[in-house]
Order: structure tokens, then sequence, then C-alpha cells
């Protein structure tokens, strides 16, 4: 072997050619993809869960579930396609692309209004980049043909924040007139629910089912699943789906930024817009680091304010996740972004 800067051929330059061999071989491989099985384990690993049971579930009913992944690489992540293996089920995905530390959800929707007993589905879930892969989630469920839900839950559709508006269905059972409805179960307090006396004939009952939205119901997508308990072994608690959007009074665009895979110290300036249903002052904005610069609030009150927000990346490298809260005069409203970025001395 020749000299290399001056060193014999020995065992130590040896090594030394070893080592330097073997950094380059770590820096410019392509983790989480570097081996066949994490090429095959990559996309599973995004998801929190891959199986849902949905229980028992009344005929006509809307039941839903999320599975909710996020990207937790560096490279864009995309969904190609998504099917179900069965009638029983229909699925969509909420967002296609994912930029780093986004997240997104695969929906499975039970079609209830024909089905009966128990059915199961499996989803396949179609990755065409960074690479090809393919997940697939598992969903079951038992659909009583005895009692019927009318119509299938709750929509409120699209809301202002604040506004009080109600909804009803109605929870049939046949064939067994003594059969009781005794509690609704939520896992929120923004809603309020009540029902009505039964309506009992010789082969039936039935209940008038109310939800109301509280005035201080949070703003964005509204998904519940309200439990009903019964007196039926056979099916203790039925659920019930409420669904619908609270537009905010003020809201900013995109709710989560991804800043890029920086270097240590680099700054980036990225554009938001914060919009009212009505003009507006920007009183202040409110960062959990002084890792972020804003403009000074424009004077004049309007309904949409562009924002260029100007990032520096800190020393330690790493994931950065910050909040930027943005205080208006708009009845103390306050809008909220989260900030995403990726600290990396190999960054471009």
């Amino acid at each position: 072997m020749r000299e290399v800067t001056g060193l014999k051929n020995s065992a130590w330059a040896q090594a030394r050619l070893l080592g330097a061999f073997l950094t380059i071989v770590i820096f410019t491989a392509s983790p989480p993809f570097a081996s066949p099985l994490s090429a095959a384990d990559w996309a599973r690993d995004m998801f929190e869960v891959q199986q849902h049971d949905f229980g028992t579930i009344a005929a006509h009913a809307k039941a839903e579930f999320a599975f909710r992944f996020t990207n937790k690489y560096l490279h864009d992540v995309r969904v190609a396609s998504v099917r179900s293996s069965c009638g029983c089920s229909d699925v969509r995905v909420t967002k296609n692309s994912l930029a780093a530390y986004e997240s997104s959800e695969v929906v499975a929707s039970i079609r209830s209004e024909r089905l009966r007993s128990n059915q199961s589905s499996t989803l396949t879930v179609v990755f065409d980049k960074p690479r090809y892969a393919e997940v697939q989630l598992r969903v079951t469920v038992f659909i009583r043909g005895d009692i019927v839900i009318e119509p299938s839950g709750f929509d409120f559709g699209e809301v202002n924040q604040g506004t009080l508006l109600e909804r009803k269905v109605k929870i049939t059972r046949y064939g067994a007139p003594d059969w009781r409805l005794t509690d609704i179960l939520a896992d929120t307090s923004h809603l309020e629910c009540e029902l009505s006396e039964p309506l009992r004939s010789s082969d039936r009952v039935s209940y008038w089912m109310t939800t109301r939205l509280a005035p201080e119901l949070p703003p964005g997508d509204l998904r519940v699943q309200l439990l009903l308990v019964t007196n039926d072994a056979r099916a203790m608690k039925i659920p019930v789906m409420v669904e619908g959007t609270v537009r905010p009074s003020v809201s900013v665009a995109p709710r989560s930024l991804f800043m890029g895979a920086l270097r240590p110290g680099q700054t980036v300036s990225k554009q938001i817009v914060v919009r009212g249903s009505q003009p507006f002052r920007i009183e202040e904005f409110r960062a959990e680091c002084d890792c972020f610069q804003f403009p000074e609030p424009a004077a004049e009150p309007k309904t949409f304010h562009l924002i260029p927000v100007k990032f520096t990346a800190g020393n330690q490298p790493g994931r950065v996740r910050r909040t930027i809260q943005v205080k208006t005069d708009f009845g103390g409203s306050q809008a909220e972004l989260l900030v995403l970025a990726a600290i990396d001395e190999l960054a471009q």
C-alpha cells in the first residue's frame, strides 16, 4: 500500500482508512431506508395504531375512526392511494403529502345502512414517496339490525365559534319494549346532551336525543363519539357520532409551518396569513423562544394580514417544535401556529 499523507503502511494507517470509509457510509446512508428490513417497516412506524374495533353499532349509524400517522423523517412522504378490502367500509386520507413532522389521518367509515352482524375490513395505504411501501390497517364491527339511529348521527356542518345550535336524532329498538337508555357518556364538556321520555309500543321503544353545542366549543374539526348506555347485556354501549367544523373568529394559515432542515445559525423566513371574519388588529406575537422575529403589527384593522416570520436555528442539532400565539383586538381572540424545523450540521 502506498503512503497516505506521510503515514507508513501499518495497521494503524489501515485502521485510519477503514474508519474514514465507515464514516462516509454512515453519513451518506439515508435513514430510515438503509436496509431491506427498515425499507419494509418505515411506513408502518408512522402510524400510532394499526387496528380498531368499533364494537357494536346501530343500523344506519355513522361510525368513523381516524388512523393518525406522522412523517417522522426529513424526507417528504406521499400517499398514492387507499383502498378497502370489502364494501362494509369506506376509506379516505385527509392529507396526501406530508413534509417532515406533519401529520395526517386515514379515516375509516363503516357502511351500516345495509350490512348486519360481524364485519371486518383491511385498509391498504399505498405510499409512493420517498419509496414504495404498503401499510395494512384492520377494522372490525358488529352491526345490530334491531337498533336503528335516524339520521345517522349529529351533523352540525360549518358553524361560527360561539354559535348556539342543536340537533336531534331518533333511537329505536325493535322487539324489546322494555329496552332502556340509562346514560350518555362523552369525553368532552363542550356538548350538552339530553334524552326524551321513551315512546313505547308493543314491539318497539324510541327515544329522541338532543345535542347542543356549548358556547365555549373550541375552533377546529369536531368529531366526537357519544356512547349511549343501555340495559341490554348484548350491547351495553351504542356509539353515536357528532361532527362538524367550528370556524374561529381569527385563524392562521397554515396551521403548522415547516421551516426546513437548517444548519446551526441559519436564518429562514416564511409567510403566514392571519384572517378574521371582520377587520381586526394584531396586538402581539408571542413565541416560546427568541429564535423568531416578527414585523411591527399594522396600525389599521384588516380582515387579512400577511405576516413574514423569520426563524434562526439554534446551535443544538435536533428537532424543533415551537408554538407562536397571535393576539388580536377581536374580542381578545387568539390564533396559534405550530412551527417545526430540523437542525442538522449536514443540512444543505
